[in-house]
């Protein structure tokens, strides 16, 4: 694939088809463990994970599978990866295993996963495939991580709280407290992960629209005719 292809991917992953700000997928787990940073980390790279290697196993065996069979077996690899995430998770980060809860085993379900998996995976060759599903994954952290940082901040006054649980017990220090600021109850609780998600897609789409009137300035310019001298 050229490389300008996989800049494209890139581009789409992280920003211009991004699953949580433009396909709006995978809402459950995104509004439901963002009230911290960590949560956001812990389930973002889970889910990374899940489609990074779910996207290489079904682009390996996509001239096996017929079509009749290929949402079944989809299915199958997701979960069977998805359940040796969630024994690792529960073996190596058992704290932040228990706060995530049923969010790890419902991965399954994410609609983004099957969504690459039949959509790009099943047909296209390896590399590509990886580099979707790396670049999916890392834009859906990416939002995990900025909703959680936002409503850990505005909701509890702190940042990186609770980091041990994911980085070991140096990583405590990591926290950091907003002065006196004790938090807004609101920003943690459910309403506040849709008030907060649509900040974000308001955010995204204004950013594109004053993209997109920065590149159309220059082209009224050049269009523009010359003035007639007498």
């Amino acid at each position: 694939m050229a490389q300008n292809n996989f800049a494209t991917i890139a581009r789409d992953g992280l920003w211009n088809n991004n699953p949580a700000l433009v396909q709006i997928l995978g809402l459950c787990p995104l509004l439901a463990v963002t009230n911290t940073t960590i949560n956001g980390i812990g389930l973002g790279v889970a889910t990374m994970m899940t489609l990074v290697v779910s996207n290489g196993i079904i682009s390996l065996i996509r001239n096996w599978v017929t079509p009749e069979i290929r949402l079944p077996v989809f299915v199958l690899v997701i979960a069977c990866i998805v359940t040796v995430i969630e024994l690792a998770m529960n073996a190596y980060f058992h704290e932040l295993y228990n706060l995530l809860g049923i969010f790890i085993a419902l991965i399954v379900t994410n609609c983004n996963i099957i969504a690459r998996a039949e959509s790009f995976a099943s047909r296209n060759p390896l590399l590509p495939a990886l580099f979707d599903g790396l670049m999916m994954g890392t834009g859906f952290l990416l939002v995990l991580v900025a909703l959680g940082a936002m409503r850990e901040m505005i909701g509890s006054g702190t940042l990186f709280a609770n980091a041990h649980l994911m980085f070991g017990e140096s990583a405590r220090a990591l926290t950091i407290r907003l002065g006196d600021y004790h938090g807004m109850l609101l920003a943690i609780l459910p309403p506040g992960a849709f008030i907060g998600l649509g900040l974000l897609i308001a955010l995204k789409n204004a950013i594109d629209r004053r993209r997109a009137e920065r590149k159309a300035v220059p082209a009224v310019a050049v269009a523009a005719p010359e003035p007639h001298t007498a």
